[in-house]
């Protein structure tokens, strides 16, 4: 019981100091603090809520991970993906320190909130103006959407990834110094789901194709590089995903058979998607649950949240959404192919809101950073267009 105090102090103020690595000015080093309070409540929810559900697969991660050897551990590592690999990940901390299921929470929080804390800084230094909605500042007001933090302050996959995909992001804006922090997180990534580590090597190779910031060769050398490290990888996504071939059939087979699993073992959220075309069904990956599919308080905050998502996602659309991509930096531009690969990937594939919401919130902040890219270059643009008619005026007068 002390230890575990001990643990849990430790971890709240490693989290409070954490933005002061990140380069930031102060008033965004404060704001962040307040987010690691406002992640801390939901991760405290999630822990109160599986307490009462009395089992989850977050207690099977951690759990777990007190019951296999050293030895056991270590091949975990190197030879699973998926279950025995969080078994792997959680034995220190469960195994070796033996933390309870509460501090490993907190723990897990941190961890999510690193991951958020490294969107932050990435949208402060890729995005160069905040638009003001209704007087409100969209950025970084966007980042307290419920589902971001609630997602990523479990112990389990889904919280790793979230990391895993902000630390690989974060090496790639200085990839010089950054090189290792890339190395681990595809790492882990590769540990936990090795499609999504694939999703991000496509995605920012497709980035890179078209970074003009660099020169020609070194674009392509870079395009081919990641792209090589994707297909090395492949045959273990396949097999993971239990795919024998490359094929469209192959595909629709195994989006099927999984579409059918998630609805059975999950009928109290299933969505039958089988028979949706494939633009209704990025919309329900992206969108949903909706006010139609309200059966508590957090369908009812995820309903709202994803129509406040919608509603900026139309209004991007609205103002000139080629050119705002064109101008897009690199590392915006690698989140938004992220994004793209994963919602095509997991809307063929999932027919349940709530596992649904779990998957695409490695790909949210990508989503949020590009709203908040594309009214800044909206912004810019407004600028730009009252300052031509200044010099209009004044070379006239």
């Amino acid at each position: 019981m002390i230890a575990d105090i001990f643990y849990v102090i430790v971890f709240l103020f490693i989290g409070l100091q954490f933005p002061k690595v990140l380069s930031l000015r102060n008033k965004d080093i404060n704001r962040l603090k307040w987010l690691w309070f406002y992640h801390l409540i939901f991760g405290i929810a999630y822990y109160l809520y599986v307490s009462s559900q009395g089992g989850s697969d977050s207690l099977k991660y951690w759990n777990g991970a007190k019951k296999i050897s050293l030895s056991e551990a270590l091949m975990s590592l190197f030879e699973y993906q998926g279950t025995q690999a969080m078994y792997a990940i959680n034995f220190i901390p469960s195994g070796v320190f033996d933390m309870s299921f509460f501090s490993g929470t907190i723990l897990y929080c941190f961890i999510g909130f690193v991951g958020i804390s490294l969107f932050y800084k990435i949208a402060v230094d890729a995005v160069p103006l905040n638009y003001k909605i209704s007087n409100v500042l969209l950025f970084p007001t966007i980042f307290y959407l419920p589902n971001l933090h609630f997602w990523s302050s479990a112990i389990g996959k889904d919280t790793i990834l979230f990391f895993c995909v902000a630390l690989f992001t974060y090496a790639l804006v200085n990839l010089k110094n950054r090189l290792p922090l890339l190395i681990f997180s595809s790492f882990l990534a590769y540990l936990v789901r090795p499609h999504i580590i694939l999703f991000l090597f496509i995605g920012f190779a497709l980035a890179f194709s078209m970074n003009k910031n660099i020169a020609s060769y070194k674009r392509y050398v870079l395009f081919l590089l990641m792209l090589s490290v994707g297909a090395y990888m492949l045959p273990s996504v396949m097999e993971y995903a239990q795919v024998e071939e490359l094929s469209i059939d192959s595909y629709e087979e195994f989006s099927d058979t999984k579409v059918s699993n998630l609805s059975r073992s999950h009928t109290g959220s299933s969505v039958d998607v089988s028979n949706y075309p494939f633009p209704l069904k990025v919309l329900t990956f992206l969108y949903r649950p909706t006010f139609i599919d309200i059966n508590g308080i957090p369908a009812l905050l995820a309903a709202i949240e994803n129509f406040i998502l919608f509603l900026l996602t139309i209004a991007v659309i609205k103002r000139r959404p080629v050119e705002t991509f064109k101008k897009a930096p690199f590392i915006i531009k690698g989140l938004f192919f992220f994004l793209l690969i994963g919602t095509i990937a997991f809307s063929m594939s999932l027919g349940n809101l709530g596992i649904m919401l779990r998957m695409r919130n490695m790909f949210l902040p990508g989503m949020l950073i590009y709203i908040c890219w594309s009214y800044s270059y909206y912004l810019q643009l407004k600028i730009n267009k009252i300052n031509l008619q200044k010099k209009a005026v004044q070379a006239t007068s």
